[in-house]
Order: C-alpha cells, then structure tokens, then sequence
C-alpha cells in the first residue's frame, strides 16, 4: 500500500521496499534504539555512545555502518502525545531531504501504533510543497518513506483523509487571484461532489431575490460575478446540522477605502475561512464523519470601479437591518452577514461557527500565535478551545459586550460597519452577532494571523497552513448539543 499526494513530495507506503537509501533508528532520551531490525538498533546504540548522541527532541546523526545507512533519530521522551509526534514527522521529513535521502525505511518501531501514524501524517504535511507556477525550477524529488508496523495503514486512515482537506485548503489560500476568483472558486467546491458532498451554488440573481444587499455590495466593483456556496454532508440521520460558515473575499484591495500598496498582493488569501470551510468539509466527507454538516461560503472580489460600493452608502441585508458602509475596506462582515442570516433561515443548526482573515487588528492583539475567538456561548466556546489545543489550530477567546456594541450606532441606519478606532476586532464580532438569532450557538473565529506563515510552523511548511479543518472537524467530532 502507498500513500502520497500531488501536493506532496513524500510518499508513505506501508509495506516493505525492496532496498531503502537509510533505515531510521529512532532514539530516546536514554539512547535506546526504538525501530529497525536487532542488528541496526546494537549499532546504533554502539554509534550513539561514542557519538556522544543524546537523542534529544529531533537531533539526527547520519552513519554509514556494518548494517546499512543508519539515519539515527532523536526523540528525548517527547513523542507522548499526537502534536509532538506530528513535530516530529516533519522534523523527520526535514533530515531525509537535508540529507539528500530518496527513499527510507521506519521498521519495527517500538511506538504505540497511533504516534507513529501520528508522525507518518506529520512528515507527509510537512512535504507539502505548491509549485504549479515554475516554469524552469526542476521539480523537488519525491522522498519514499516505507514504515511497516501492525496496524499501521489502519491507523494512518484518519490523518490521511484529514490532510486531503488540509492540503485543498493550503492550495486554495496559495493560488493567485487571477486564477481563483469567486467562480473558480465554486467551481473547485463542486468538484467535491465526488466525495459524496452535496454542493449547490447562488449566483448574483438568486442572492439579489434573497434580499442579499450587504454581500452584493461588496462585490458590485468587480467584473467577477459573486457567489455563495452551500456545502452538505449528510451523515447524521434526522439531527440539525453543524454549520460551519467562511469569509471568501478573493482579492480586497479595500474598495473606494483602497489600502496601501506595500503588502497588498497578500490579499489573495483573504479567502482563508472560506479556504479552512471547504477543506474542513473535504475532510469531513473523506473522513466519513457521523454528523450532519453545512458549509457555506461567501465568495467576492472586493475592487475599486465606477460602480463599486461608496463610503457612505447604506445597503440592506438579507436580515432586513441596514447598515451604513463607513469604510469599505470593512467588508468581509458584510459578506458573512448575509451568509449568517441564510444559513439560520435554510438549516436550523444546532450550532455556527465562522472563520475569517476579517481584521489585522487581531494580529496586534494576539499576534501569529493564535486565533481570536468570540462566542455568545460558553459551552461553544470552550469546545473551541479544547479542539482547537487538541490540534494546534489554536485559538484565545476574546471579549464582546454591550458597550463594545454601541459603537456601531450609526444616524442614518441600524448600524455602521465599523465602531471606533479601538478594539475593531472586538466591533467586527459585535456587528456579526446582530445577525445571529436569539438561541443559537454561535461563535466567530478571526483567523486573520494564521491562514499564512511566514516561515514553517506545527508540521507545515512556510505558506499557507490550512488552519482550521483540523480544528473544525475535531469540533464535529466532539461536538454535543446540549
């Protein structure tokens, strides 16, 4: 059995090969050999104390010896939990390509067979690499990795079908805007019929009969239509579905509020909830999850044209409340106003959360560490959290309140887009709340600091990460109305 990706420059199988480059010894804290055969792991021991090899988290030593190629591998005592083991995959995938090593074996591993695969799928995330653009760059050789232990393929099931979502999402975020503008967008969702999703695409028209004027406005100065994507997975029986809901703004200049050009090529990934949604429902589908599920995603381009939205101008929404457009670079809550209002009036879930790249001031707040959380519901929000630990899609709750709400008042409509100039990431989940009915679960992830990375993070390369399917499919799993 073999396991790889297109997007992957690693490919796992789970049956021995014929002849491997090196053979990984993996080490602890005491300098015990842990995997290869009884010969490999008395020489490694032997190397490791002449060495002096601690074995400490992730160190490596290379060997050319009496049984082989040895990579050894430390691990100090750290691979007692999924998150260190997946750290440790990918530090693993670091040393086989900076060695230059095409192809490995991991035999006889005395790891409890979930932490291995918890390293297989760190090692195979880390190799995700986007290079559809190069023209003349060679392509980056493929690393084989053979790891063969009792149940293996079996427990690799889960993460593997998880990183399908993770790997559509980084593909999503890294693509230009010329080439992913809202129509292709919705194009590559449907595809995902074929993983037993059910999608269903709104264009301009039917959004303007549903009264959509806050999400329509932000995209009247493109010559790219808007859309909304509505994505089902049907594997709950008769319950209410989770519904989980993306800001999908393809490129935001700003609008008539244009923004600073230094940077402003950045904002191809201001789709990065709409990007975490469907490759959370991606995941969902190839995982098979036992929940019924709806996800929904508002896609626009946000450009500066004669017929582009004013600062000034007052647009309906689909709730019926009218909102004053002060700035229009403040336009990400528009567009989830409306899907919040159609997701509640079409599904009834039991509980909403939405992601969006909605303000940079959550990254003066929090910085690249974690996402900023607000919730209307405690149970919802620690759910969040606690998910959200569970795999390193972290996130902080942040404050919300009736006096952060006043300042949305606006003269001449229920309200403005955006309050004053404090706390505007405390103002953007107050205006997203005006939409949320009375008695329904909800919270608002501002994902603004972790849909790209600057430099590699847990078990992902520099680029987009894919935060959040991680951390939304372990919420479906955990998930329990109350």
């Amino acid at each position: 059995m073999s396991v790889t990706a297109a997007q992957a420059t690693l490919s796992l199988q789970f049956s021995a090969q014929d002849r491997s480059d090196v053979s990984v010894i993996v080490m602890d804290g005491s300098q015990k050999a842990l995997s290869g055969s009884a010969e490999q792991k008395k020489e490694a021991e032997a190397v490791a104390g002449r060495a002096n090899f601690t074995a400490s988290s992730h160190q490596t030593l290379l060997h050319n010896g009496e049984t082989g190629t040895l990579l050894l591998f430390g691990i100090d005592d750290a691979l007692q939990s999924d998150l260190n083991a997946e750290k440790a995959g990918a530090s693993l995938y670091n040393a086989l390509r900076s060695h230059k090593k095409q192809s490995a074996e991991l035999i006889e591993a005395e790891l409890a067979v979930d932490v291995l695969a918890s390293l297989c799928c760190g090692a195979l995330s880390q190799s995700y690499e986007f290079g559809h653009y190069f023209t003349k760059k060679e392509p980056t050789s493929q690393i084989s990795l053979a790891v063969v232990a009792d149940g293996i393929a079996d427990a690799c099931a889960d993460g593997l079908a998880m990183l399908q979502g993770v790997f559509l999402a980084r593909d999503l975020i890294t693509e230009p805007a010329n080439i992913l503008y809202p129509a292709e967008f919705a194009s590559r969702c449907q595809s995902l019929t074929s993983l037993g999703l059910s999608v269903d695409v709104l264009d301009e028209a039917q959004m303007e009969k549903l009264g959509m004027g806050a999400l329509l406005g932000v995209g009247q100065g493109s010559r790219r239509e808007s859309k909304m994507v509505v994505m089902q997975w049907h594997g709950g029986g008769d319950e209410a579905p989770l519904a989980y809901v993306g800001k999908g703004v393809c490129f935001d200049t700003g609008g008539i509020s244009l923004k600073p050009a230094k940077g402003m090529e950045d904002m191809k990934w201001d789709m990065g909830g709409a990007a975490a949604v469907t490759g959370a429902m991606a995941a969902v589908a190839a995982r098979k999850v036992k929940r019924n599920i709806v996800g929904i995603i508002g896609l626009v381009e946000n450009m500066p044209d004669g017929n582009a939205q004013r600062p000034g101008d007052v647009v309906t929404s689909m709730s019926g409340q009218t909102i004053e457009v002060i700035n229009t670079d403040a336009e990400g809550r528009l567009v989830l106003a409306d899907c919040l209002t159609y997701c509640q009036e079409q599904f009834k879930p039991q509980m909403i959360v939405d992601l969006a790249t909605l303000t940079g001031a959550i990254i003066v707040a929090l910085g690249k560490d974690y996402a900023g959380l607000f919730a209307n519901d405690n149970k919802l929000r620690d759910a969040i959290v606690a998910a959200g630990d569970a795999t390193a899609d972290q996130c902080w709750p942040m404050p919300m309140g009736d006096n952060y709400d006043k300042m949305l008042k606006s003269h001449i409509a229920d309200m403005k887009n955006i309050g004053g100039p404090w706390g505007g990431s405390i103002t953007a989940a107050c205006f997203l709340g005006r939409f949320v009915q009375d008695g329904t679960p909800w919270a608002h992830i501002d994902m603004a600091g972790k849909a790209w990375a600057d430099k590699a993070g847990h078990a992902h390369p520099a680029g987009g990460t894919g935060y959040g399917v991680r951390l939304l499919n372990k919420l479906a799993d955990d998930w329990q109305d109350a």
